[in-house]
């Protein structure tokens, strides 16, 4: 795939997608204490990880530790748009029958990029791994990206981008990106702009390729049934050959940060608002104390406070929501929400309203007891969508190389203290520090 030893026809990832993982897998993903999870290390530094389950449906990927984040600031969204030629024919494929080689057979493959991450993956039946893994890695090692293709997947993107324009509510979390990371390079649209993607070529693709995926950073992971000494032969087979090379450079890492404030005017019915911070990235150790802390106040359930604030109590908004995302250097919390014209002061006053309560009254022991329960539940449920799990345990590998148990994680979150989340709240929570951005 990306190295200048496969005479540069070379490859990366399709169509972005919002990768579903909780915000909790930033610190290792949940897997029942009876599970094994067989890993390994190929000779060229690329890693595997693999569930066997009981299933007729299997689930298999690629990700690599490279995103928009690494891009120069002439290649803004060029990772995005390798994603989508990558399928647009290899050596002995056309791009129909790169398509139809897992969909025949009732399969289907997808992709995404991230700030700081790209995956291609595919979901099939047991008896096609060794067709789905083929089909990735001549993907991956012997994409041919074709000027005329690159030329009419311009539009596409191009289209993209502007669809992005029509969604209010999906742009506003792109430009806080900006504001809040202004100058650094996680501050950029992962999509890019129409005048960088316009200008790009089949030589740019190349370059980046090269100088940004290492074999030491990708990892192949697998959820299903066969057993692992028959998933790391197919591995050996298919991507053993690719030539190792290891990661030299660091990122440019992000630590000037300043809060900001920001209206922009925009021709929508409601007014929309973020309200955010800097938070912990993803090696710290208050990290876990974050995750609960944005369960609490705006996390998936309907009961969090607000949801409870807003919407329930108030009924000044449909759609509330509180985000925790952490990067490997740095990371975000973010609260979200809608409303009318009329109603947005007092909806960011409810707002920090309620994160002056939880900066200021420690949670009871009933509270925090229900609050972990809830983050619990949630967990273990969502340790049972295989796609998910196949994606989050190839991330967590890659981040940590290691993946903690149910009961370990359970631990983990039962052992934060309301002193803890109090000491976050204040970090993360401060007043003085919060950076806003509003479309009225």
């Amino acid at each position: 795939m990306f190295f200048p030893a496969l005479s540069l026809e070379i490859s990366l990832f399709h169509e972005i997608i919002d990768c579903i993982y909780f915000a909790y897998s930033y610190f290792c993903t949940p897997i029942k204490h009876h599970v094994k999870i067989d890993t390994s290390i190929l000779s060229n530094g690329i890693r595997i990880i693999h569930q066997q389950v009981d299933s007729p449906a299997a689930h298999f990927g690629i990700i690599l530790n490279t995103g928009s984040r690494d891009e120069l600031i002439e290649e803004q969204g060029i990772a995005h748009f390798i994603e989508h030629v990558i399928f647009k024919g290899t050596k002995k494929r056309k791009a129909y029958h790169i398509l139809s080689r897992i969909e025949d057979v009732g399969g289907e493959m997808n992709a995404y990029t991230t700030k700081e991450e790209t995956a291609v993956y595919a979901t099939f039946l047991n008896e096609y791994y060794s067709r789905s893994m083929e089909l990735i890695s001549d993907i991956i090692r012997n994409s041919t990206f074709p000027e005329r293709e690159i030329e009419r997947e311009k539009e596409v993107i191009i289209e993209e981008i502007n669809s992005y324009k029509d969604s209010p509510s999906e742009q506003i979390f792109d430009d806080f990106d900006e504001l809040l990371f202004d100058g650094h390079p996680i501050a950029r649209n992962i999509l890019g702009t129409p005048k960088l993607v316009k200008s790009f070529k089949r030589n740019d693709i190349l370059r980046f390729i090269i100088n940004n995926y290492h074999t030491d950073e990708m990892v192949l992971s697998s959820v299903g049934n066969i057993p692992f000494e028959r998933f790391r032969s197919l591995a050996e087979k298919y991507f053993a050959e690719i030539p190792a090379k290891l990661r030299i450079e660091t990122r440019q890492p992000f630590d000037n940060y300043i809060p900001g404030f920001k209206q922009v005017k925009m021709d929508t019915y409601q007014s929309h608002c973020v309200i955010g911070n800097i938070a912990y990235n993803a090696q710290d150790e208050k990290r876990m104390g974050m995750v609960l802390l944005n369960s609490i106040l705006g996390g998936q359930s309907m009961n969090s406070r607000l949801n409870l604030t807003l919407r329930e109590r108030n009924g000044i908004a449909y759609n509330v929501e509180s985000n925790y995302t952490a990067f490997s250097d740095t990371g975000q919390f973010n609260v979200y929400f809608g409303t009318d014209r009329e109603n947005l002061e007092k909806a960011i006053r409810l707002v920090k309203k309620e994160f002056k309560l939880i900066r200021e009254k420690k949670l009871g022991r009933l509270q925090l007891a229900k609050a972990k329960k809830q983050l619990i539940g949630q967990i273990a449920i969502s340790s049972e969508n295989r796609d998910d799990l196949m994606l989050t345990l190839g991330k967590s590998f890659l981040l940590y190389n290691k993946i903690d148990s149910l009961p370990v994680i359970y631990k983990k979150i039962e052992g934060i203290t309301d002193s803890q989340l109090l000491e976050i709240a204040n970090e993360v929570l401060d007043n003085n520090a919060l950076s806003t951005l509003i479309y009225e």
